[in-house]
């Protein structure tokens, strides 16, 4: 955060959530169930190089390793929720012009362990097969 409060990354991604809250209330009637990961797809199609192959892999593991996750947009970010909550989501590096892309996990995400856990984990498209597994294995407990 700058001295004259939010950073114009951060003053965007609020009026993507805006926006993303306010089409689901209009949404009314009869709502295409594919459409938000159609939207998440989409997103993540507009995203650099690095970022995008680095998202679609993430995508990948979320939805093969918690396929009731449900894909949604959150604050313009591919994030993947249950009962409407987000659980976990993916903020690649050039959101806010960051050295590294994070995978984040929110409150409904089951993953207490003690006292204290990481909620947060960078990412780099230089993941390996063991990077991808524990990835896989940290979404299916937090999925629950």
């Amino acid at each position: 955060m700058g001295e004259t409060g939010f950073t114009a990354e951060e003053r965007a991604a609020m009026k993507e959530r805006a926006r993303e809250t306010r089409g689901t209330r209009r949404a009314g009637g009869k709502a295409d169930p594919e459409k938000p990961e159609k939207e998440v797809l989409a997103k993540i199609a507009e995203m650099e190089d690095g970022d995008r192959a680095l998202a679609e892999r993430v995508h990948a593991l979320v939805t093969g390793a918690a396929p009731q996750l449900a894909p949604k947009l959150w604050f313009g970010m591919p994030a993947y929720a249950r009962d409407g909550k987000v659980v976990c989501f993916f903020q690649c590096s050039a959101k806010f012009k960051a050295r590294y892309s994070t995978l984040g996990f929110n409150d409904p995400a089951r993953l207490d362990d003690g006292a204290m856990w990481p909620t947060a984990f960078a990412v780099t498209p230089d993941l390996t097969a063991d990077d991808e597994a524990l990835i896989s294995a940290l979404v299916r407990r937090a999925a629950g």
